[in-house]
Order: structure tokens, then C-alpha cells, then sequence
């Protein structure tokens, strides 16, 4: 009865396998979640999502399965028995969430004791679906139970709201900010970069090593406190940021990818440029003129093995990188595109990182450029961009 489940996660793009359906299917089984349909949706995410950028979608597909407010017979046929709610819960949604007229109209009606009693009765006692209407659980109407219609204390079962005034809503996406398609945030960023990490021991020896102190105070006869190196990010991180211009459209994205990169990586460290990179770069956007770091001493600093990530929209006039003067701010006697490759000769695992989005690329002449000096290695600054950067700097 879960093949639809099974299916559908699988044409959404979440990797779900077949060893992790039957592990499903045996804890339904076993009664792990019960007739609770809440606890169901728990207990098959856990088993079914591996990857938490896949829980907004878990969520779309399981609404789509499972529509309304369902619970299991004992014999695992699909019925419409009554369930406990989380009564406690909804009062304190309620104090959090609802006007005191609100909550003067849910007393006059009888209060959450009445609606929560209400709701039992109408799931023991309805047989089908229904549209309009002022008692049954379904669609449109003023029935305090579905969606779509009006009443100022209900409760919200599958389906879009119309006044958003339900007091429990069954079909909230908590993770809709872990989807790789939407806007993304410092957290989710974070747990993207989290791949590029690789962790070795290294620094002073000031963590307590349980295993090793347990050997030696069995050899020795007495505590015999051993310690070792802790685990740190091995990883060396280079990361330049356009500033200024059109990206400052970009800021609030650009500062959360930054302040995600600077947490997970311990060696990171970061220089300014405008559009294209040069023969300088800088530190503080507000010294940019006259306090500037040659590139050739960047190049000569970092190792090869160092990561190079470079953040921009690459939205410029194509001068600026193929010919000598053409930024906008200063002489350059070099073209852009000479220093990108110079860069790009001496760290071999590196990756461009561009806030528009990508179907836009292809009007913009100085992207497709960037992109072709790039070798291609130019990626969206989205989760499923992110995933990409990363995989071309662990190449």
C-alpha cells in the first residue's frame, strides 16, 4: 500500500532505495508508528530522506500521497478512526497565534476541548469526501474542518488555507529553506561547504584520547592520561569576492555564503576585487586604492593544493577581460583574462561561484567568457550550485 510513496519520492529526485522501503515496510510491521499518521510521517522520513536538501521534497510527496488526515486500521487497510490530538499543543499555538477576538469566538463556541471532540465525531462518522458544507471535513464551506473555507477556529486538513486562520495546520513544510531550487540561507550553506571538509590531525596535542588512555592505564597499572591532535578542516580555502557595481544586488546572499565559509573553514581567507581580477586585490573595501595585495604574491603565498573559489556575477563589459585598460576603475596593462589564468594555472582545483541565476547566463556576453576561461567550472549560487562547486574542487 506504500508503493505509491516509494514512487513518487523516487520521480521527485529523492534517492530513495529498495533496502530502504522493505526496512519501511518492516516497522509498520513491527507498529512503530501505530494509527498515528503524524508518527508515520516521522518514522518513513527518518528511514526514506539520507540527505536533508531532500525534506522539502519528502514533504511535497508524502501531502500528495497521503491527502487529508488519515490513520491506519488494524488489519492495514486505510480507515478514518478517530486519533488523539496534541491538544496542549494547539492552546499554546493558539495563545501565540490567535487574536483575542479569535479566541473569544473558539470560547463562545465551546472552546478546544469541543473542537478537539467535534473533530473525533466527525472522523468516526464521515464516509466520503465532501465539497461545501458547514459539518463535514472537506473543501470550501464553513465546516471548521478541511480547507479552503471559512471559520475562525479550525483546523487546517490538507490543501492550501484561504484566510489563514486555522489553528493547526497538518501539511506545514518545515525544510522548504533546504530545497536546492529556492533561496538559501547561511545554515543550508553550511551544510553544503560541510562536504569540501577533510579532516586531519594537526595543531597541539589537546584532546583527551579516551581509547589510547584506557590501553596505557591497563599496561601501566596507574591513570596514564594520553592526548592527541585534534581534528581539524585540512582544507585550504582561497575565496575572492566581486564587490561593488552589480553586486551589490548580491549582498545579502554574498554575506550569508561568506559568514557560511568563514565558520566551516578553519584556513579561509579572502580578498576583495571589482568585475575582474587584476594585478592587486584587497583586503578592506574601504583601502582599496591605496592598500593592495599584488596577485603574483597571492600566486607565490598559497599552495597549489589550496582551493580557489572566486564569487561574482562576471556581469561586465567584455573589454575589462580581454583587452589591457579595460576595467573601469584603472589602467590595467594586463587583460583580465591573463590574471584568471594565471590564478587558475596555479590552483588547478577551483571554481567560480555566480549569484544570478543560471538560465540567465546566456545574455550576458562577459558571463559566457568567464565561464569558457572557467573551463566550465562556473555554478549558481544555489544548493544544487553549491553541491557542484564542491564537487569540482574535490576533482
Amino acid at each position: 500500500m506504500f508503493t505509491p510513496l516509494f514512487e513518487e519520492l523516487r520521480a521527485a529526485g529523492v534517492p530513495v532505495s529498495l533496502r530502504e522501503y522493505l526496512t519501511l515496510l518492516e516497522a509498520m510491521e513491527k507498529g512503530l508508528a501505530g494509527t498515528d499518521i503524524e508518527a508515520f510521517y516521522h518514522l518513513s522520513r527518518a528511514i526514506l530522506v539520507k540527505d536533508e536538501t531532500k525534506i522539502d521534497a519528502f514533504d511535497r510527496v508524502f501531502a500528495k500521497v497521503f491527502k487529508g488526515l488519515h490513520a491506519l486500521s488494524p488489519d492495514g487497510g486505510e480507515d478514518v478512526a478517530a486519533r488523539e490530538l496534541p491538544e496542549e499543543w494547539l492552546r499554546l499555538l493558539a495563545e501565540r497565534f490567535l487574536s483575542e477576538e479569535d479566541r473569544a469566538k473558539v470560547e463562545a463556541l465551546g472552546g478546544f476541548d469541543k473542537l478537539m471532540e467535534t473533530l473525533r465525531q466527525r472522523l468516526a462518522e464521515q464516509e466520503g469526501r465532501h465539497q461545501g458544507g458547514s459539518k463535514w471535513i472537506g473543501t470550501g464551506g464553513t465546516s471548521p474542518f478541511g480547507h479552503g473555507g471559512y471559520n475562525p477556529e479550525g483546523v487546517r486538513i490538507g490543501g492550501p488555507g484561504r484566510h489563514r486562520r486555522a489553528v493547526k495546520v497538518w501539511e506545514k513544510r518545515e525544510f522548504r529553506d533546504l530545497d536546492d531550487s529556492v533561496e538559501i540561507g547561511t545554515r543550508s550553506i553550511r551544510i553544503a561547504l560541510r562536504k569540501l571538509r577533510q579532516l586531519a590531525r594537526t595543531g597541539a596535542t589537546e584532546e583527551l584520547d579516551i581509547d589510547e588512555t584506557i590501553a596505557a592505564t591497563a599496561r601501566e597499572g596507574y591513570l596514564d592520561v594520553k592526548t592527541r591532535r585534534e581534528r581539524q578542516n585540512a582544507i585550504k580555502v582561497l575565496l575572492l569576492l566581486d564587490i561593488g557595481g552589480s553586486m551589490d544586488d548580491h549582498i545579502k546572499v554574498c554575506e550569508e555564503l561568506f559568514s557560511a565559509a568563514r565558520s566551516e573553514f578553519r584556513s579561509l581567507t579572502h580578498y576583495y576585487f571589482h568585475n575582474c581580477v587584476y594585478e592587486g586585490l584587497w583586503r578592506e573595501n574601504a583601502r582599496r586604492r591605496v592598500d593592495q595585495v599584488p596577485t603574483e604574491d597571492i600566486i607565490r603565498t598559497f599552495p597549489a593544493d589550496t582551493r580557489l573559489v572566486i564569487v561574482g556575477d562576471a556581469a561586465m563589459s567584455p573589454y575589462e577581460i580581454a583587452m589591457p585598460g579595460g576595467s573601469v576603475e584603472h589602467w590595467n596593462t594586463e587583460p583580465g583574462e591573463v590574471w584568471l589564468k594565471r590564478l587558475l594555472a596555479h590552483f588547478p582545483k577551483a571554481a567560480w561561484i555566480n549569484p544570478v541565476r543560471a538560465d540567465l547566463w546566456r545574455y550576458t556576453q562577459s558571463t559566457q567568457m568567464i565561464a569558457s576561461i572557467m573551463e566550465r567550472r562556473m555554478f549558481e549560487l544555489s544548493l544544487s550550485g553549491l553541491d557542484a562547486t564542491i564537487d569540482a574542487l574535490r576533482r
